[in-house]
């Protein structure tokens, strides 16, 4: 809650209409999403090293309503195209977010690993799950997300601007989305 309330103070400050860099206006998505990339945020991305081309499509469709989650819908809504090239490159440039410190049970990762391969997770997302293009960075994403992000894809009620997700996760368990998670918040 107290992150939510400077997040509101900021993003409806006099000093935010009138900041004038880049970074300056990025403040108040990394008040959440975590200042060096790397959200402390329950249940909110970190955006430290994600591909350009999904940042801009996830604002795009944050703006127009697309997807929606009001404090991203409030945030994008009156963001020009070229404000949304503008910090989409700029989350781009942001340092991956680092692994925790712990390294994770072997036994647990080695299956995930499996999963991965099964799911054909590295096929899109890249064999360093680091994504390319309009496919997003997911390797030392928050485990707790990912657990979010994929079961609101298996169960359709996180629309992307396509189907893949959802058919790809029909066929996961939920103890395998949890599985996943795991591992991929823990890559190295």
């Amino acid at each position: 809650m107290r992150r939510l309330l400077i997040l509101l103070v900021l993003v409806f400050s006099p000093a935010a209409a009138w900041a004038e860099t880049l970074q300056e206006r990025a403040a108040p998505c990394l008040a959440c999403h975590g200042e060096n990339g790397k959200s402390d945020t329950e249940n909110t991305p970190s955006l430290g090293a994600q591909q350009p081309a999904y940042v801009l499509i996830q604002l795009y469709m944050f703006r127009e309503k697309l997807r929606t989650f009001d404090i991203m819908n409030e945030m994008a809504k009156n963001l020009t195209d070229d404000d949304l090239r503008a910090f989409s490159d700029y989350i781009g440039s942001l340092k991956k977010p680092p692994p925790p410190d712990d390294a994770g049970d072997p036994a647990r990762m080695q299956q995930a690993v499996a999963l991965i391969q099964q799911h054909r997770c590295n096929t899109c997302h890249n064999t360093d799950l680091a994504g390319r293009d309009n496919i997003p960075h997911i390797a030392n994403q928050r485990e707790d997300y990912l657990i979010k992000t994929m079961r609101e894809y298996k169960d359709n009620s996180r629309h992307g601007y396509d189907a893949t997700m959802a058919d790809v996760l029909q066929p996961v368990t939920d103890q395998q989305i949890v599985e996943l998670a795991y591992y991929i918040s823990r890559m190295r």
